[in-house]
């Protein structure tokens, strides 16, 4: 029986071994998972914040747009008014109108390139923000793997576990950093 008894020992020294790497690592997984969440949440703040921007300058560019077809329609009007031979009077107000035109032109290519520029910022806030949903699909998942060591006491499944753990903490610190890592079949997938 003493025999017995050593080896239930060796085994409950190893189980709790292994606990104990299993809690270090759930409780590192979440104090990271805590702090990408963080900055997750500023970039969805930055993404809302550029398709707000690029709806506006959307709305504002057909605005501009409208001013500009009647500013046209008015030129058009005043030009076949005027004929061949225009008053002084004339000739100032199609000068005018000609002016404005162009100047809604302007102001319309410029109001194009925001809108342009807002839909680019979004698209790089998303790709990190695909990174962080990345990380922290992983760290779920290994997470439950751990769960599952804990019960179990299964070491092969703890090393199993580390796989997801380092995709997530890869995925974690190229969203922090603004590294261009970006599996982009995984997020077609998931999308």
């Amino acid at each position: 029986m003493p025999a017995l008894a050593e080896e239930d020992e060796a085994q409950a020294a190893a189980n709790s071994t292994l606990n104990t790497w299993v809690a270090i690592t759930v409780a590192m997984l979440a104090t990271f998972t805590g702090i990408c969440k963080v900055k997750d949440d500023n970039i969805c703040q930055a993404m809302q914040q550029a398709q707000a921007d690029r709806l506006d300058h959307w709305s504002f560019y057909q605005a501009r747009n409208i001013r500009e077809e009647v500013e046209s329609a008015t030129l058009a009007g005043m030009q076949l008014s005027a004929g061949a031979n225009p008053s002084p009077e004339q000739s100032a107000a199609i000068k005018r109108y000609e002016g404005k035109v162009a100047d809604q032109a302007a102001k319309k290519a410029e109001l194009k390139d925001q809108a342009t520029a807002d839909q680019a910022t979004y698209d790089a806030l998303n790709y990190r923000d695909d990174q962080f949903d990345l990380s922290d699909a992983s760290v779920a998942l290994a997470i439950s793997l751990l769960a599952i060591t804990a019960l179990t006491h299964k070491r092969w499944l703890f090393w199993l576990a580390m796989v997801p753990t380092i995709c997530g903490f890869v995925m974690g610190i190229a969203g922090l950093a603004g590294l261009k890592i970006h599996p982009d079949a995984l997020t077609q997938l998931l999308s």
